[in-house]
Formats: C-alpha cells, sequence, structure tokens
C-alpha cells in the first residue's frame, strides 16, 4: 500500500494514481489555483466576484479532507509569509503578512481552510458524484466560510455592527448559490467521466 496524504479516495484518485508525490504536487497545485482565482475579478452585477470560493471548495472536493485542508492551509501560509495570493484591494494593492490576518477578510482565509475541509469530508462520502448533494456540500462550505468570515468582518470594518455586514455580503452570497450549481453540473459530470474512462 502506497503512503498517502489522503484519508479516502476522491475525485482526483480516478484520475491520478494515488502516492505521496502525487498527493504533494495536488496540494501545491491547490494552493496555486486558489491564488490565481483569488486575482481573476469578473464584472457582475450588482458587484463583481472572483472564483475563489468556487476554487477553494473544489480543491476540498476534488481532493478530500486532508488534502484540501493542507492545500488552504498552504495558501493561507504564502500570505502570510508576504506572498501577494490574496484578493487584491479595489486599487490593486496587496494586503499580506500579518496585516492579512488581523483586517477584514481574516475570517474569510480562515474560513477556507474549514470549508475545505468540510466540503472535503462529504466528497469522501461521494457526495461529489450526486447533483444534488454537491449543491448541498457547496452551500455547507460557503455558510462555513461566512460563519467564520462575516464576525470578524463586523468586528474590524462596521465597529461591530453584525446586520451591516450581513447586508453588504448579500450580493456575494449570491453569486456563491450560483457557484454552488456550477459546481454541482461540473463534479457529477466528472464522476461520469471517471467511470467512463476506467470502463465501469
Amino acid at each position: 500500500m502506497s503512503l498517502t496524504l489522503a484519508a479516502k479516495p476522491t475525485l482526483v484518485d480516478r484520475f491520478i494514481k494515488r502516492s505521496l508525490a502525487a498527493d504533494i504536487a495536488l496540494v501545491v497545485a491547490g494552493a496555486a489555483l486558489t491564488a490565481v482565482a483569488a486575482q481573476i475579478s469578473i464584472p457582475a452585477y450588482p458587484v463583481p466576484f472572483t472564483l475563489q470560493t468556487l476554487v477553494v471548495l473544489l480543491v476540498g472536493a476534488t481532493l478530500g479532507s486532508r488534502r484540501g485542508v493542507l492545500s488552504l492551509a498552504l495558501y493561507a501560509l504564502a500570505g502570510l509569509a508576504g506572498i501577494p495570493v490574496f484578493a487584491p484591494k479595489a486599487d490593486g494593492s496587496h494586503v499580506v503578512g500579518v496585516d492579512a490576518f488581523v483586517g477584514p477578510t481574516a475570517g474569510f482565509i480562515l474560513g477556507f481552510v474549514v470549508a475545505s475541509y468540510l466540503v472535503g469530508l462529504l466528497a469522501e462520502r461521494k457526495w461529489s458524484s450526486n447533483v444534488l448533494k454537491t449543491f448541498v456540500a457547496f452551500v455547507v462550505g460557503s455558510a462555513a466560510i461566512y460563519a467564520i468570515g462575516l464576525p470578524v468582518l463586523s468586528s474590524t470594518a462596521f465597529k461591530g455592527d453584525f446586520n451591516a455586514a450581513v447586508t453588504y455580503m448579500v450580493p456575494f452570497m449570491v453569486w456563491d448559490v450560483v457557484k454552488a450549481v456550477i459546481a454541482a453540473g461540473l463534479l457529477p459530470g466528472a464522476w461520469l467521466l471517471a467511470k467512463k474512462t476506467k470502463g465501469e
């Protein structure tokens, strides 16, 4: 039995042979994809958005709980080390280092780590092969991000006014539901492709 970081096989293991080297590469790739997604802003109504949360949850759904949490932890550590991996501010500048973990978005960064783990746990139970369960898993993951992120945002940017913080984030929540719908179409389709590839 090969040494691996994965708790249980997930979608990615249907395409890539499990090994410690492969797991390390996947963890690094997940962190890198999250960083790239954070830099791309998509114009939309009523607010622009990035694909970052979608990628965060996809990392958990495809890699599983252990590799997912390691990937997002690596992403967070990269930002702490001063690498500009987090989403830029409106003026295009990046908050990195310790400042990123004491500011308004600190809770969301930590929420990414928790969400990837939770979605990974559900993926290990094959939730990502079912349309409805995939949607629910992504809603659960998004809820975890907001559960950690909103209190920090409220205390740092809205003087403790939690309702104001929620109101500010509502447009982003709407887009997160759309992302969950997208994932519900993508992941079960990828499972079907994996089964056809394996001749099942």
